[in-house]
């Protein structure tokens, strides 16, 4: 039997209307972030860029950085360090240089190859800005040219346009001058006088672009390309999206410690794994601290040594860290700084040495799995023992 194409498209849609009645949607997340309490603590993690020194080529140092990337992302990393264990310089040299060119500087502009702990860095930094922000604070780069295929991290700070939160990222955008411009003219007992007017004076605005339909007002001034988060001071967001709306230009912070919120990842350098623990931007440094190697103690033992794990201390600030390609051993003893301490176990560096995966079929684990394991075997602690 044929039906007209008129008849035939009301038919197929009374048979979608039906057939939707018994499906689950789909469309939207079902597991969306939603804050219970602010919270003080931070976690953090430090691994060495020469993990991608060891990838062969710039397809699979993209997507080793977009594994990570996913992995601070879905477990809530506050701060990740990418420290120089000595390592790179002997891979990029067993491996060759085949991708990149030379710029008017010497310097290859690829720096998968050249530098991979900045490929690291700047593959993370760029992952972590909000999808809208991207093309005002990442000029174009070689690094970035593969940046599309790495896995979306949707963080809850990638907020859409119809999207409402009283947090949100922005970026600072050059203010329109007036079209008079310039300070008015009066003349005040026979003699010009140069003033501007109270509310001219007053009225020192920043417009930022936060991915809403309008620019949102800050009344400070701020130089523009400036990465800023704001806060609204209605908590529901006004009726009309399209009107214009003023916000507070807040620390980065301030979303996790007022609503608990989770706002992404902060990225730094260290030059050694010594520096991962000197440098720490936290008062009073890490408090609990982990290294890891299948040498270590298995993670269990220290988890199970009484109901609700007594024996580890609440904490503020907690790290782990993570070998390369030979571990975290090669990294203290090509640290000069460590070695004229006399330091030359890494399991003297931090509060607990574990092995994540004891018993473990594979020769090895890699970072990017072991980043994983980690993350997952320490979330209970990072949940019960971390301070609000």
């Amino acid at each position: 039997m044929s039906y007209p194409p008129d008849k035939l498209g009301k038919k197929r849609k009374r048979e979608l209307d039906e057939h939707s009645k018994y499906e689950t949607d789909t469309s939207k997340p079902t597991a969306v972030f939603n804050p219970s309490e602010g919270r003080a603590y931070t976690l953090s993690v430090a691994l060495p860029g020469s993990i991608i020194a060891n990838a062969q080529s710039p397809e699979l140092k993209i997507a080793l950085a977009g594994q990570i990337a996913r992995a601070l992302a879905v477990f809530c990393v506050d701060e990740v360090v990418i420290f120089d264990d000595g390592q790179a310089e002997k891979m990029r040299k067993s491996h060759g240089n085949d991708f990149g060119h030379l710029n008017e500087f010497g310097r290859v502009s690829y720096s998968g190859y050249d530098d991979p702990n900045y490929f690291l860095m700047h593959i993370l930094s760029y992952l972590e800005t909000p999808p809208h922000l991207r093309k005002h604070l990442f000029p174009m780069h070689p690094d970035l040219k593969l940046a599309g295929v790495t896995p979306s991290l949707d963080m809850p700070h990638h907020l859409r346009a119809h999207e409402w939160c009283q947090y949100r990222e922005g970026v600072t955008v050059e203010t329109p001058q007036p079209s008079n411009g310039g300070p008015t003219t009066a003349k005040c007992h026979g003699k010009k006088k140069n003033r501007k007017s109270d509310a001219e004076a007053s009225s020192v605005v920043t417009h930022v672009e936060s991915g809403l339909p309008q620019k949102v007002s800050v009344p400070t001034s701020i130089p523009p390309d400036t990465r800023v988060t704001l806060k609204f001071s209605d908590g529901k967001g006004p009726s009309d999206r399209n009107a214009e709306s003023t916000a507070m230009a807040v620390a980065p912070t301030t979303p996790r410690e007022e609503a608990g919120y989770y706002w992404g990842y902060s990225v730094r350098s260290a030059s050694s794994i010594s520096a991962v623990l000197t440098e720490c931007p936290f008062d009073g440094g890490y408090d609990l601290t982990f290294g890891t190697s299948e040498r270590g103690i298995p993670i269990e033992t220290i988890k199970q040594s009484a109901p609700d794990h007594p024996s580890l201390p609440q904490f503020y600030h907690m790290l782990i860290v993570f070998g390369g390609v030979a571990g975290l051993e090669v990294a203290v003893k090509g640290d000069k700084e460590l070695t004229s301490m006399g330091v030359s176990e890494p399991k003297d560096l931090f509060d607990y040495w574990v092995n994540l995966c004891p018993g473990q079929g594979s020769r090895t684990i890699r970072t990017e799995e072991a980043i994983w394991l980690g993350l997952m075997g320490l979330r209970d602690v990072v949940v019960s023992k971390g301070k609000r």
